[in-house]
């Protein structure tokens, strides 16, 4: 099934997505004590088979993904999903902790540190929506997951023909430069709620009645 929103649409929903990351940089900023800034350069809807592909591989190997999931309910229905290639996370997790802690201690505590990390993104960019929607959007706690991007992607328990709408974040510390995902799991219903949203936005906006 193939999804497409007219360039005004895309345009607002990058738009919505950077006020999003950019209040997740700033409380990030505040755990890793160095500036974070986060922007959101691109959004494109795919099957889970292309954005599988997209996430998973590196030469000729299947690249473990580091995954933290939510399911939102409310105006549309969604599972998201913050992704990162596994070496990344730990990066994240040691700029969290501090240089010092050994690595056999810094795996343990990846899982904790990704979910807080996951929970504030995630969170800033639904929330944003939210707001901006003026509607409600609810949040379970967040399931981390290690695996294939298939694995993570399948884990949501989706029907095959959900469209995926990834959302390519650029997370940059004054040291480091990494690039990670956050895919929306979207049905059939919550892809139209989700168009219909962005056209009551724009309308607002644009102060027509």
């Amino acid at each position: 099934m193939s999804f497409t929103l007219s360039e005004l649409e895309h345009d607002a929903l990058v738009e919505i997505f950077n006020i999003g990351v950019g209040q997740a940089a700033a409380a990030m900023s505040g755990i890793v004590n160095e500036a974070v800034t986060m922007s959101v350069p691109s959004i494109s809807f795919l099957n889970r088979a292309d954005a599988a592909a997209l996430l998973g591989h590196r030469g000729e190997q299947a690249q473990r993904i580091c995954g933290v999931s939510q399911h939102y309910a409310g105006a549309f229905e969604t599972e998201a999903i913050l992704m990162f290639p596994e070496d990344k996370s730990l990066e994240i997790v040691r700029l969290m902790v501090g240089e010092l802690v050994p690595l056999s201690e810094l795996t343990e505590m990846e899982q904790e540190a990704m979910s807080e990390i996951g929970n504030i993104i995630l969170n800033s960019c639904v929330g944003t929506l939210a707001n901006i929607f003026e509607q409600e959007l609810q949040g379970s706690l967040p399931v981390y997951h290690v695996g294939t991007s298939e694995d993570i992607l399948s884990a949501s328990g989706s029907a095959a023909d959900s469209v995926v709408m990834m959302l390519h974040i650029d997370f940059i510390l004054e040291m480091h430069q990494i690039h990670g995902y956050v895919a929306f799991i979207l049905d059939v219903s919550a892809l139209r709620d989700l168009k219909e949203q962005i056209n009551l936005y724009l309308r607002r906006v644009m102060g027509s009645n």
